[in-house]
């Protein structure tokens, strides 16, 4: 370890002579007078960065500016992950598979070009935020960057952790790797800006501001039309929708396909799609240049959308076995059954995928086997749902709350068990997992006879910071009494991050919770109201919304 961090000191020491060498050229080739720039912004800025090296690089042009600020290297490193992400698109097609031979991985690379494309939309909007903000004021854009970070490292490994073949993963992950290596150091660069701006002579608080939304007044979001603010309420009320969709013929469209892709283009405000009862047998895809939809149902059970696509008998990479996936910022679902009826021979079988920022899941049922609701990437709201499922069933890289909803284990294949969460945050300083807050955590019928030698968990780390946390929930007798299962094959025990508060139920008693978990906790109240609806993805998206939410505990 000492070895590393020498070479590491040493090849920061001589990336940063190359740039003054190249700042002195430059200097005297332009017969510039003043003070020879200095290098200590560099040092400064590239501190809490891991690649300290790359860093460097990232920054090089703008080392040259002696008056540049801490505002020009923030937007230098994103602008440097970005156009390595581009270039690492283009050599993507360097991954060659044959279609016909090789279906899986064939996809596997075609799904890769995707998810840097959403990586590359994410640095967008981050750079077009700092480009906005006051060189002074790059504090208050913390969570709102992390957000955006933490979905570029959600879909770079996204596209990693598809791959079955080593080789394959190999070359795919030397294309990825200065970009990873981008995106590791402006998290932690962002994590610590407040050092920084100090570095560059700013004077700033000592903590933050509270998790904010850009564009978001104290009333209610800036994208919420006036005349739909009391959307949700009337739901159940007769209203004028956009799409109207039925199995009988009654509505304009009879799949959710046909309504959704007649999203007109370039369209603003709410693009509301009422779905009739019915069943309708689709995958259904809101992608990124669909925001603000809201669809909504006749209820669960009688609105209800199924699918059977899965990694274990077809062979499909999990990511696109979902039977509705959201890939839109600020989507509304409620009021319908979402299912993937792939059962437990399918393995990964996905029901819901969501990433996109600011989405909301009302009044839901949400049905599946292993891997049944994936939240993605960024912030997400789950209220009055239920989650069915059995192995690593309520999963993701994002930031998610479930309120006041029911979660429902059930019997798994044989030689099975159940693990209702398996988070899969693999960075200190993200500000991503899954929040638990007011629920049910259940027994289904069928699993009740068994519940007591099928073995049931609150979860498994998938990834090393893997954080969850259980606030003031119900927990039924099947859970096991050490609560959490250590991930085979791994040491994440040591370094995830789960706690528990104020639960009840016979599953909550904690005495014998597993002391292999260092981290996990009975969180205080002070530790508790940290992952609050206010605290952990904010509320000012959701207020005059007329959605039922708890921001405090």
């Amino acid at each position: 370890m000492l070895v590393g961090q020498v070479v590491s000191v040493v090849s920061l020491l001589l990336v940063i002579g190359i740039i003054m060498g190249m700042v002195l050229n430059s200097h005297v080739a332009k017969n510039q007078h003043g003070p020879f720039t200095s290098m200590r912004p560099v040092t400064s800025f590239c501190e809490p960065a891991l690649y300290k090296d790359v860093c460097a690089k990232s920054v090089g042009d703008v080392a040259k500016n002696g008056t540049a600020s801490g505002k020009d290297f923030l937007l230098a490193t994103f602008k440097a992950t970005m156009a390595d992400l581009n270039t690492t698109k283009q050599n993507t097609g360097n991954v060659t598979v044959t279609k016909t031979l090789d279906l899986y991985h064939y996809n596997t690379v075609q799904d890769c070009k995707e998810l840097i494309d959403y990586a590359i939309d994410a640095l967008n909007e981050s750079i077009s935020m700092i480009d906005a903000t006051d060189p002074n004021a790059l504090n208050e854009l913390v969570d709102e960057l992390l957000n955006y970070l933490g979905g570029v490292y959600a879909f770079e490994s996204t596209c990693l952790d598809s791959f079955q073949n080593a080789d394959l993963r190999k070359q795919m992950e030397d294309i990825l790797s200065t970009s990873s290596q981008l995106t590791d150091n402006a998290i932690n660069i962002v994590a610590d800006i407040n050092k920084i701006l100090k570095a560059f002579n700013v004077s700033v608080p000592a903590k933050h501001p509270k998790r904010r939304l850009l564009n978001v007044d104290d009333e209610y979001p800036s994208w919420f039309p006036a005349a739909d603010r009391e959307l949700l309420q009337t739901v159940g009320r007769r209203r004028i929708a956009n799409a109207v969709v039925s199995k009988d013929g009654s509505g304009r469209f009879r799949t959710i396909t046909d309504a959704i892709n007649a999203y007109p283009r370039g369209f603003k405000g709410r693009y509301v799609v009422y779905v009739k009862a019915g069943v309708y047998n689709e995958k259904v895809i809101i992608d990124k240049t669909k925001p603000f939809v809201f669809i909504y149902g006749d209820g669960a059970g009688k609105t209800i959308i199924t699918g059977s696509d899965n990694f274990g008998v077809k062979n499909t990479p999990t990511w696109r076995t979902a039977t509705f996936s959201s890939a839109a910022k600020g989507v509304v679902i409620k009021r319908m059954t979402i299912r993937n009826t792939a059962g437990p021979v399918g393995h990964q079988a996905v029901a819901l995928r969501v990433q996109g920022d600011m989405t909301a899941v009302f009044d839901c049922s949400i049905e599946g086997f292993q891997d049944t609701l994936y939240y993605h990437t960024f912030r997400q709201f789950y209220r009055n749902c239920a989650i069915s499922g059995t192995v690593d069933f309520i999963f993701g890289q994002g930031s998610a709350m479930i309120q006041t909803s029911t979660i429902i284990v059930r019997k798994p294949g044989p030689e099975q068990s159940n693990t209702v969460t398996a988070d899969g945050n693999a960075k200190h300083n993200l500000n991503v997992g899954l929040v638990i807050h007011d629920s049910k955590i259940v027994p289904e019928v069928a699993l009740v006879p068994d519940r007591f030698t099928v073995k049931t968990y609150l979860g498994r780390p998938w990834k090393s910071f893997a954080t969850t946390i259980l606030l003031k929930c119900e927990l039924g007798d099947f859970i096991r009494p050490e609560g959490w299962l250590i991930w085979q094959g791994e040491s994440f025990q040591n370094t995830c991050n789960y706690g528990e508060f104020d639960n009840i139920g016979p599953g909550s008693a904690t005495s014998l919770r597993d002391k292999a978990f260092k981290r996990w906790r009975v969180l205080s109240p002070q530790e508790a109201n940290r992952y609050s609806l206010a605290s952990f993805i904010g509320d000012a998206w959701l207020k005059k919304s007329s959605v039922p939410y708890v921001s405090t505990l």
